[in-house]
């Protein structure tokens, strides 16, 4: 067994690297895998694809903006104008709540049709792994395998979903805000904390009689954006307009987006940002192995039924039951 195995992800590996579609969906199902079989896989082949120079060349773009603002529209817009200047476009998604609604964000991918039937594009809907731990993983492993087969941009959506922004901000190297104008304060709709995760923002729907309102949202925006520190030493967050349906301003963004990763690339810390979060997440995947490894211990699984109904009943405290499974899971530590 252990040979065979060895033997497909040999194959995988040559074909991811060539480019085959085929051999992509394969690799991205098994890093999709929960499975520990496929995990440890996934893991051999994952190691096999990192040491490539198409991962250092390659611009890592997360996607984010409130429902309503056209975001698989402007993807899908966005997307072609790259394939059209002779990029591979990947298309992945963060949304932990896909599980629950029985789809996923990019649904059957009829939301961005273009892109879905380009030979250059590959649209990968969201996993349904429900939490944002395993759906962050899987994400973050299939930026690995699209960049070892060629696709040199890659365009990560977020959904808004908790701290789903946050956990995309951590994987890409420039993230990009969606917005539409709106009456009234324009910094409605766009979630607290946001806009310091910024590098670049975009006001979509600037189009017919709705240019001028973007014009004066852009406007807005850009002072509100003055008044706090950016992500980056020597970064001014542009805000610009686009609009997905007629084409207008899609170039712009593209170039604020290059002009972003010159910005890091100049001042030497595109590949520090890159390490410090492989290393953050490594981090993260031990917090969270840990945990379920000691959740799923004999002795603190005997005693948390009780546990839990004497804090439910107020006779122990939330902080005096955790240290009652630690001490329970590793007695005589301190």
């Amino acid at each position: 067994m252990a040979e065979r195995q060895a033997v497909d992800v040999d194959a995988l590996v040559e074909g991811v690297r060539a480019g085959s579609r085929a051999y992509v969906a394969r690799a991205i199902t098994l890093v999709e895998s929960s499975r520990s079989d496929h995990q440890e896989l996934a893991q051999r082949l994952l190691v096999r694809l990192l040491p490539d120079e198409a991962h250092a060349q390659s611009v890592r773009v997360g996607v984010s903006g409130a429902p309503g603002v056209g975001k698989s529209t402007f993807i899908d817009a966005f997307g072609m104008t790259l394939v059209e200047r002779g990029h591979r476009v990947a298309v992945l998604a963060v949304d932990p709540s896909s599980s629950r609604g029985g789809g996923s964000i990019l649904g059957d991918k009829t939301r961005m049709e273009r892109l879905a039937t380009s030979p250059d594009a590959f649209v990968r809907p969201s996993p349904s792994a429900g939490v944002l731990g395993g759906v962050a993983r899987a994400t973050r492993e299939t930026i690995v395998v699209m960049e070892a087969a060629g696709y040199d941009v890659v365009l990560v959506e977020t959904v808004g979903v908790g701290q789903s922004e946050v956990a995309v901000a951590g994987m890409v190297d420039t993230f990009l805000l969606l917005t539409m104008a709106r009456t009234g304060d324009q910094l409605q709709g766009i979630k607290k904390g946001i806009l310091e995760l910024v590098d670049v923002l975009a006001v979509n729907k600037a189009d017919g009689d709705h240019v001028p309102a973007a014009r004066m949202a852009a406007r807005e925006l850009s002072g509100a954006l003055r008044m706090m520190q950016p992500r980056d030493p020597g970064w001014t967050v542009p805000v610009l307009t686009c609009s997905a349906v007629t084409g207008e301003g899609l170039q712009g963004v593209w170039q604020r987006i290059v002009d972003h990763r010159e910005h890091l690339s100049r001042l030497g810390l595109l590949a520090g940002r890159r390490s410090d979060q492989q290393v953050d997440w490594a981090w993260t995947m031990f917090r969270e192995r840990a945990l379920d490894r000691l959740a799923r211990d004999p002795r603190v699984r005997a005693l948390r039924p009780s546990l839990e109904a004497d804090v439910r009943a107020g006779r122990l405290t939330a902080t005096l039951a955790a240290q009652q499974l630690l001490d329970a899971a590793w007695p005589g530590s301190p």
